[in-house]
């Protein structure tokens, strides 16, 4: 289980995360949701042990998160993170030697499914091909804890459907997968949780069926509610 308890994060006079406190169990597909500024990213470099906190803490499995627990957790960040002159090929064998839950059969299983080959430069890859290769070599991992921020920004339909397939097909009883996005109808069917952030803050941390049985909302219907109003402002 990843936990955080009024997690706070400020830099300078600016709070990007105000006392966020979230439970993420096993077995479930969190869409962690909100406009870009709400606090999403900075909260999933905390969870994963790459950004101090101001206040609060993180717990992984009831107790405070470690160096050693890091290991078990795979973050996926918006940024390109592999340097130009490396090969798709390369990338694979980086973290080979960096992450001991890395598989490269399950690397090359998902270049294949995403027609990616393995002599390509990064330098080379358009933004849908980065995205692929970067969740490629994230899911390649048998981590207990895998964020992805905003795997689907910057790609076509066909790209994202494949994507969305291989987090779906990664699912199991033992993972905890957590989905930052602002592309929420992408997430409608995939997510168990709907986590919604806005302006630093947790608004509402929902189960995404019981909302659509009690309250006759999808995810989209109720993100509208939220951010509607800020969205038009913008």
């Amino acid at each position: 289980m990843l936990e955080s308890r009024n997690l706070t994060k400020k830099f300078g006079t600016k709070t990007a995360v105000d006392h966020v406190s979230i439970k993420l169990s096993p077995g479930h597909v969190y869409a962690m949701l909100g406009p870009n500024g709400s606090g999403k990213t900075t909260w999933m470099k905390m969870a994963a042990g790459l950004t101090k906190p101001t206040s609060g803490e993180v717990l992984f499995n009831n107790s405070p998160l470690s160096v050693k627990d890091r290991a078990e957790i795979a973050y996926m960040s918006t940024e390109p993170y592999f340097y130009n002159w490396m090969t798709i090929r390369s990338v694979g064998k980086y973290y080979q030697d960096f992450f001991r839950d890395f598989s490269m059969d399950r690397y090359r299983e998902f270049l294949s499914r995403m027609d990616l080959t393995e002599d390509l430069k990064v330098k080379s890859l358009s933004t849908g091909m980065m995205a692929k290769l970067k969740i490629a070599v994230t899911m390649a991992r048998k981590a207990k804890v895998i964020m992805l921020d905003e795997p689907l920004n910057g790609i076509d339909l066909l790209a994202r459907d494949e994507i969305t397939k291989t987090i779906l097909e990664s699912a199991s009883p033992d993972l905890t997968l957590l989905i930052s996005t602002h592309l929420v109808e992408e997430l409608e069917n995939v997510a168990d949780y709907a986590v919604f952030m806005k302006e630093s803050h947790l608004v509402e941390f929902r189960e995404i069926e019981e909302m659509r049985r009690t309250d006759g909302k999808s995810i989209v219907d109720r993100y509208r509610e939220i951010y509607g109003h800020q969205t038009q402002e913008a």
